[in-house]
């Protein structure tokens, strides 16, 4: 766990911005940072806040004792008069990658309940500390800028808007209060399986502390690459917008042409994501259709290219034209 100043709660402060919607779900694991959201969540509403508030435990069934605990989130919950549901997760579960497709579940349950009790937002219990791993996680796989960034405060995704209220406070501020407040947590055992890639990241926290690495300093990362991605949002955007041709999916690229690498990428990634309705899941294939890209217009010769699901051409009067594919054989691969 990553030391950090001692910082105070504020319900008011942290529930900023909710106070107008048609409802919040909070989402409690039974670990104390989620736990602490819905007593915070609770001291918010008992200081006037309006917003209906609704409780929901995502039932794994990865481990023996998950109902039980579930059943216990929600006696918690029900003791603070918050209405609570047990999501559980059914069918059969994944031999690989089980984290992650544990966590696309949760989401997908989640944001389903939202919808059905007419809540606008989910709110999770994220913290500085997971917000560290993240960091540091993503500069391991070479991320590029947008996901040094980490996570952010309001995150929308296809099912619904996801909330982190508790971002910027460190995970012992979260336990002290869950002791404070005489509430009892759960430690998920799978925190400590060194099998999982975060289990590793969290056994350098200590030592990258002491070289100066803080929850503090990722979180100054993370703004400031925050920063630099909504400035290459703005302007691919924008260029985006007066390259765009009548035709569907068709563009003129001599102004982009000038454009440095990192503006071409996104604006492609604009283009794939309007054609094919997904980002391009992967960055190398992405940069390397840039590049190729690029040579090509300062040739104003053609190129033909996939990629994130889209046919790509690119004419010698730098006109790129995109069209969905079809069902692609299994070798197939995504880009040139």
């Amino acid at each position: 766990m990553l030391r950090s100043a001692k910082v105070s709660l504020d319900p008011s402060r942290l529930f900023a911005g909710c106070e107008n919607l048609s409802g919040l779900l909070l989402a409690v694991s039974g670990g104390p940072d989620s736990l602490a959201l819905m007593h915070l969540a609770a001291l918010w509403r008992d200081a006037g806040a309006s917003t209906p508030l609704f409780v929901a435990t995502v039932d794994h069934g990865l481990r023996e004792n998950s109902a039980l605990e579930a059943q216990q989130v929600g006696e918690w919950a029900r003791a603070l008069a918050l209405p609570y549901e047990i999501l559980t997760w059914r069918g059969e579960k994944p031999e690989r990658a089980i984290q992650e497709r544990a966590r696309e579940a949760r989401y997908e349950l989640l944001f389903a309940h939202a919808r059905k009790v007419g809540a606008a937002a989910t709110a999770t219990g994220h913290h500085a500390d997971d917000q560290w791993e993240t960091v540091v996680f993503r500069l391991a796989r070479g991320s590029g800028i947008a996901g040094l960034a980490g996570m952010t405060r309001e995150q929308r995704f296809p099912g619904g808007i996801l909330l982190r209220p508790l971002l910027h406070l460190p995970k012992k501020t979260l336990i002290d209060f869950c002791c404070d407040h005489g509430q009892h947590f759960f430690d998920d055992p799978s925190n400590a399986d060194p099998a999982f890639a975060r289990t590793k990241l969290r056994a350098l926290a200590n030592p990258l502390q002491t070289l100066g690495f803080s929850c503090e300093l990722a979180q100054k990362l993370g703004d400031r690459a925050k920063k630099a991605d909504e400035a290459i949002e703005w302007t691919a955007e924008n260029i985006f917008r007066r390259a765009a041709l009548n035709e569907p999916d068709a563009y003129d690229l001599a102004e982009i042409a000038e454009a440095p690498r990192a503006i071409v990428e996104r604006f492609l990634a604009l283009a794939l994501t309007r054609a094919a309705g997904s980002y391009p899941q992967r960055l190398d294939r992405l940069e390397f259709l840039a590049q190729e890209l690029c040579e090509a217009l300062s040739k104003s010769s053609r190129l033909r290219a996939t990629l994130g699901g889209c046919a790509i051409t690119l004419n010698t009067k730098k006109v790129m034209i995109l069209r969905r594919e079809g069902p692609r054989r299994r070798g197939n691969k995504a880009a040139k």
